[in-house]
């Protein structure tokens, strides 16, 4: 009744598009956080800089999307920083199109 134990080896490993993938998106969303409290504490008023690193940070959040999916396509890898880039990148994005619908729209 004893249990053979073993390994189990094999050759699957993170896709390093993915581990991109969810860099990029924490990268994005530390930039858009940084963007939107230091905004906060100028009493509302952005500057450009606030600007460009917010679209900097769009271009990021869109080719980590990019990336996190590319690497979910690949065959016989792990898949665990792929979820997470597609996770960080769309909830980014998302963040984003109301950005801009509250600005458009005076919310």
């Amino acid at each position: 009744m004893l249990r053979k134990g073993g390994f189990i080896f094999t050759n699957r490993n993170h896709p390093m598009k993915a581990v991109m993938a969810t860099v990029l998106g924490i990268l994005s969303w530390v930039t858009i956080l940084t963007a939107i409290h230091l905004t906060y504490q100028n009493g509302g008023q952005s500057t450009l800089r606030f600007g460009a690193a917010g679209l900097l940070s769009f271009l990021f959040g869109a080719a980590g999307l990019v990336l996190a999916v590319l690497s979910r396509m690949e065959k016989d890898k792990y898949y665990l920083f792929s979820y997470l880039g597609i996770g960080f990148n769309v909830s980014y994005l998302c963040l984003m199109a109301f950005i801009l619908y509250a600005g458009v729209y005076g919310i």
